[in-house]
């Protein structure tokens, strides 16, 4: 796939006291853009519930470069920057881009997949690669060498 691209609506309620959307916004758009991504291609949360696996973020980074008004036109991005060959650990980044050309912010999460049941660390599901084999890559994607 060559690009994942989702628009998104603002709210009232995502903005701050300087009529800004707040910071801890751009990470729930994140979260939202890349679980709509495993949808939209067939990796359900409900798939995820009968394999009894799902994923966690190690860490989660977001820069900012230009704010965000309620009366701007938001779109964000999925793309891959890291991953093992399994997939079970992976780097995906999101570039907030606003009224159609201008980069707003890079939102960066470095993730694996746990086993839910166990509560431990597990290689993501035979099922379930596929997905993550069509995931846009970054111009810079790198495989991950255990």
């Amino acid at each position: 796939m060559e690009q994942y691209i989702k628009p998104i609506a603002l709210r009232w309620s995502d903005l701050d006291p300087n009529f800004h959307l707040r910071h801890s916004a751009y990470y729930d758009f994140g979260a939202y853009v890349r679980i709509c991504f495993l949808e939209d291609n067939g990796l359900s949360t409900g798939l995820m519930q009968e394999l009894r696996f799902g994923p966690i973020l190690f860490r989660e980074e977001c820069v900012f470069r230009k704010e965000i008004k309620l009366t701007d036109k938001v779109t964000i991005n999925v793309q891959l920057v890291k991953a093992r060959e399994d997939f079970s650990r992976w780097t995906i980044q999101h570039q907030f881009i606003k009224n159609g050309d201008q980069l707003a912010a890079v939102l960066t999460v470095e993730g694996a997949w746990m086993n839910t049941e166990l509560r431990k660390l597990a290689p993501l599901p035979e099922q379930a690669r596929p997905v993550f084999g069509i995931m846009p890559r970054a111009e810079n994607f790198e495989w991950i060498v255990k």
